[in-house]
């Protein structure tokens, strides 16, 4: 599922709002975003801009504790997820999250790499690493 077709360099959180404005336009209904990462990589941060780009105007926190938050005023809904502790990628499948990966709004996956294979084959792969550069982050893009 890792087929690279481009990298971005994200200097700073500019950087990061234009890229998830642009990936908020792209977006469609059923449209799977999975962010890989270590902590500190930008995974939320970035959901933040693509939530802004879909004109969600509330708050966006990371979903640890509940898996999923959802958020519905923007152009489209937003079904943000962080599977950090999923185990097994069909504890999915019992939260129900195929009813969103296949439904009307856009899903944000956080820790994509947990549950790669309950991901849609079709989903949106970002790699998000540190660059070397200081303070700057690399995103290897499937798309």
């Amino acid at each position: 599922m890792e087929d690279i077709k481009r990298e971005v360099f994200i200097r700073d959180e500019e950087d990061t709002r234009d890229f998830g404005h642009q990936l908020a336009k792209q977006c469609r209904p059923g449209t799977v975003i999975g962010l890989i990462g270590d902590l500190g990589t930008g995974k939320t941060t970035l959901t933040k801009y693509i939530a802004e780009g879909l004109g969600i105007e509330e708050t966006i926190t990371s979903p640890t504790f509940t898996i999923v938050r959802e958020y519905r005023e923007g152009r489209l809904p937003l079904f943000h997820f962080d599977i950090y502790r999923i185990t097994n990628p069909e504890d999915l499948f019992e939260i129900g999250a195929d009813e969103y990966f296949y439904g009307s709004g856009v899903c944000v996956v956080e820790w994509a790499d947990q549950a790669l294979s309950a991901l849609p084959e079709d989903s949106l792969l970002i790699f998000m690493e540190y660059a070397e550069e200081e303070k700057g982050r690399r995103y290897r893009c499937t798309f």
